[in-house]
């Protein structure tokens, strides 16, 4: 995989895709949205990956979309522009995010702002480095949070304090974060990334079919009820049960040592 916006690499397993305009502070430009779709459809589907680590290069993760990159917006007949931007151009690569059968860690390493912190909020897992923090922007230049961000900060942090982020666009400090759970861990600034790839390849150890169907279920559960959760564990349960994963990690619980899965 090789990007202009994008820096990929693969190894142990672990994918590590870094946003890649450190010149902007890695705000997305059309042509970095374009590849970014691409980019995690490949990830997604690659069986030999088994976590991505998100992040980005220079000082920060990303500041938004790049209000200087005019490309398309010059067009006065389409009242849909923005719409169409957003659903055809963001939303198919957070959703991809989400949606993957594979845990995804957001390494935040700076400024997470607008969409940026949208693309953070919707990995799995968030590590910030001590002087990142997430910005919602949106309200300085009149506009609202959009990226999803609506429903990722609601329904982590409560309407009030989410709505509190909104209209005051202050900076979130990554010690603020880990306080509201926005993010799970806050390492020194020299450590992001040994921490993340370390975390990562952890995660790689384990059963793939578990991590998968257990982020399947519990962002399932995160807009269903509580019978439709314990119906979806059981169908779950039941297709794994007996599974290769499954009897080799019995074999090894009673052998005593860790399991050994593909």
């Amino acid at each position: 995989m090789s990007y202009k916006t994008l820096s990929i690499t693969t190894n142990n397993k672990i994918c590590t895709m870094k946003f890649n305009r450190p010149d902007k502070l890695n705000a997305f430009d059309s042509q970095m949205v374009i590849e970014t779709q691409e980019a995690l459809n490949e990830i997604s589907n690659n069986k030999e990956i088994k976590v991505l680590v998100i992040t980005g290069e220079g000082k920060g993760f990303s500041a938004g979309a790049d209000l200087s990159d005019s490309t398309g917006m010059d067009d006065h007949s389409n009242d849909r522009l923005v719409y169409e931007g957003l659903v055809n151009g963001y939303k198919p690569s957070l959703l991809q995010i989400m949606n993957m059968p594979k845990p995804v860690i957001a390494a935040v390493n700076g400024p997470a702002a607008g969409i940026g912190s949208a693309f953070a909020l919707a990995c799995d897992l968030v590590v910030m480095s001590q002087n990142a923090y997430i910005k919602q922007a949106f309200v300085n230049i009149a506009l609202i949070p959009d990226g999803g961000l609506n429903w990722l900060l609601t329904r982590t942090v409560g309407y009030r304090l989410a709505y509190e982020m909104a209209i005051e666009g202050n900076n979130v400090s990554a010690d603020r974060c880990l306080e509201l759970g926005l993010a799970n861990k806050v390492v020194s600034d020299g450590e992001l990334m040994t921490k993340s790839i370390e975390w990562a390849e952890s995660l790689s150890k384990k059963s793939s079919q578990s991590l998968r169907e257990t982020k399947r279920v519990m962002r399932m559960a995160m807009t269903n009820d509580y019978e439709s959760v314990f119906e979806q564990e059981a169908e779950a349960n039941n297709a794994l049960h007996g599974s290769k994963d499954s009897l080799e990690a019995i074999q090894a619980f009673f052998e005593k040592r860790e399991p050994n899965f593909d």
